[in-house]
């Protein structure tokens, strides 16, 4: 059904992305993917727009820029890309405009990136150009926000976790999670977490939790058994964010995997749950 013929890596020479290289790795040696390796240069008008600097001179930074990056991206990760098909590609412009163009030209299968952040606060970041892709992108992303606490990429697939929210986009993300599963032979856990009730504070009444737990389980049964799915089933009331990483956690998920678009109809647009959990997560996510 799914197919991981072409994995996209946009890299920025970073540790961040060094990570990232070495979990499409584990893809492509079990897939037989073409890993493409992608640097996207961007125009200096921006960083020299305000300084006097005549066009020539701009031209010859930005040769030189150029000409490193291209350097440095074909002495990318040698080691880990080693015995792979591998293509290197330095490309010109905006780069989150450039990947999800060059990813809707060349049919690629998954984009692999990493997040932005440094320090304390990483987790709370969600990098303009990763955002940017995620929100535009049609293939499934795999993101990673601080993949230098994550632990050894050994076996990101044995154990996944798929959150569904019941929407438009849940069967797509469940039928991906339960492929992938059945690929790397894993254990798959499916969770819907439960938004908190706003009914009164002076008058609460617990029993539309039953109701609504009823239901949805039904219909988490329901999607299973449409999609054939092997999962364990976990259901639990609260902030999804919250309860989804708090989970990816307890059950020791190598890779999470989300649906997009519930919120916006066909127009493939991230839901704003879906950047906390981005954030959040304890493993690195593929949003769907």
């Amino acid at each position: 059904m799914n197919s991981l013929a072409k994995i996209l890596v946009p890299v920025d020479f970073s540790e961040r992305s060094a990570l990232a290289v070495r979990y499409a790795r584990e893809l492509a040696l079990h897939f037989h993917s073409e890993l493409i390796l992608v640097h996207v240069l961007a125009p200096l008008h921006s960083e020299f727009g305000a300084m006097q600097i005549t066009g020539s001179m701009l031209v010859d930074v930005y040769r030189s820029r150029a000409d490193q990056a291209e350097r440095d991206l074909n002495a990318f990760e040698p080691e880990a890309l080693a015995g792979l098909n591998v293509r290197r590609l330095l490309l010109h412009g905006d780069p989150a405009s450039k990947i999800v163009e060059f990813a809707r030209e060349e049919h690629i299968d998954l984009i692999t990136m990493p997040t932005h952040g440094y320090g304390p606060f990483r987790r709370f970041i969600l990098g303009s150009n990763t955002a940017k892709v995620l929100h535009d992108a049609d293939c499934p992303v795999w993101t990673g926000v601080h993949l230098e606490e994550a632990r050894p990429v050994d076996a990101p697939f044995s154990k996944i976790l798929c959150a569904v929210d019941l929407g438009p986009q849940s069967a797509r993300a469940l039928a991906w999670a339960s492929w992938l599963q059945q690929e790397f032979h894993g254990h798959l856990t499916l969770i819907h977490a439960i938004a908190a009730h706003s009914g009164s504070i002076e008058e609460p009444d617990l029993s539309w939790r039953t109701g609504i737990r009823e239901i949805a389980e039904e219909e988490l049964l329901r999607l299973q058994r449409e999609i054939g799915a092997d999962a364990d089933l976990l259901l639990e009331a609260g902030d999804p964010a919250r309860i989804i990483c708090s989970a990816a956690a307890r059950v020791g998920a190598g890779t999470v995997i989300i649906g997009r678009g519930s919120a916006a109809g066909d127009f493939g647009r991230l839901r704003t749950n879906s950047y906390a959990i981005i954030r959040q997560s304890p493993c690195p996510v593929v949003s769907v």
